[in-house]
């Protein structure tokens, strides 16, 4: 099989084995790659993937065909269209994945669509309402809302019936940002548009004085992003008069279980608002896999809305 292959701190699309399923596993014909911040970040050498992944094949998500199964396997069958967040590898022709974390792509998403959807989706899903416990009528802020988490965040918030800011630095993207259900603002105005009851922070360490100055009392941060740095200076007098909570997550590392519990909870409360109409999947551009270095200067680049895609042939 080919895949974006990361060599010497650069993507080239090379040869590689094709992967076999084990014990509960499938096999599937990538149809479609999103490209994520972790990508990057692995690409650059500052993310390493967990034991047993391919270390040099990037992508935790992707949507394609069942074409094999594993021993054990009940859930899905060769034929089956299915999308899933992996530890890696997900921008390869073939991947294997255990048949307990893939889920079945609604019917109205295109490849394309489906293959920007797990982890951006699972990541804000849980973010926001697993560990946040964000609530009915309860306002949100989230940080970088243009980018692939950010607008699924803010979907899934306004969804939810939450009133939500969002951060957006580039102007030119305020609009689209709006249109999805937000108060969207440059960063300088977070501030005055507060109190927050949640916080779901994407840039890290510059935000994370003025999130707790602009928290309510009771309010939650959820850090899931440090591209702007990773270490903060904090008032923790503000925090404990707050009675305020501050966690981190990554979904990247969790084991099995745990990912098969956010799928599942993805599945119940998320995938049927795309039958809907409520929710869509904002795509800035797609590359096909012999382009896959371009996909990544494009998402290093910045000043995108929604997600970056790589597609297979």
């Amino acid at each position: 099989m080919r895949a974006a292959t990361i060599v010497d701190g650069g993507i080239e699309v090379r040869e590689h084995p094709d992967p076999e399923p084990g014990e509960g596993q499938i096999l599937v014909q990538v149809r479609a790659a999103g490209l994520n911040g972790a990508d990057s970040m692995q690409r650059h050498g500052f993310y390493p993937p967990p034991p047993g992944v391919p270390a040099d094949i990037p992508g935790l998500e992707f949507a394609g065909d069942v074409v094999a199964t594993g021993h054990g396997v009940l859930r899905w069958s060769a034929g089956d269209r299915v999308m899933s967040v992996v530890g890696g590898g997900g921008q390869a022709e073939l991947v294997v994945v255990h048949e307990r974390q893939a889920m079945a792509v609604p019917p109205v998403l295109s490849w394309e669509e489906a293959g920007a959807v797990p982890e951006v989706f699972i990541t804000a899903h849980d973010a926001l309402f697993t560990q946040a416990e964000l609530a009915l009528g309860e306002k949100v802020c989230v940080h970088a809302g243009a980018g692939g988490v950010g607008t699924a965040a803010v979907q899934l918030a306004a969804a939810a019936g939450a009133r939500v800011v969002a951060s957006v630095r580039q102007p030119g993207l305020r609009e689209r940002v709006a249109a999805l259900g937000a108060t969207a603002v440059d960063p300088s105005e977070v501030q005055a548009h507060g109190p927050y009851d949640v916080i779901l922070e994407l840039v890290g360490a510059p935000n994370m004085s003025a999130n707790l100055e602009s928290l309510a009392t009771g309010g939650r941060i959820a850090v899931i992003g440090v591209g702007g740095g990773s270490n903060a200076d904090l008032n923790l007098l503000g925090l404990m008069a707050k009675r305020a909570r501050i966690h981190g997550s990554t979904l990247r590392s969790r084991p099995l279980e745990a990912k098969a519990d956010a799928a599942r909870r993805l599945e119940a409360q998320v995938l049927p608002l795309f039958d809907s109409g409520r929710l869509h999947v904002p795509i800035e551009a797609t590359f096909p896999l012999q382009e896959a270095a371009a996909a990544y200067d494009r998402f290093d680049a910045g000043g995108k809305f929604g997600k970056i895609v790589i597609t297979m042939p």
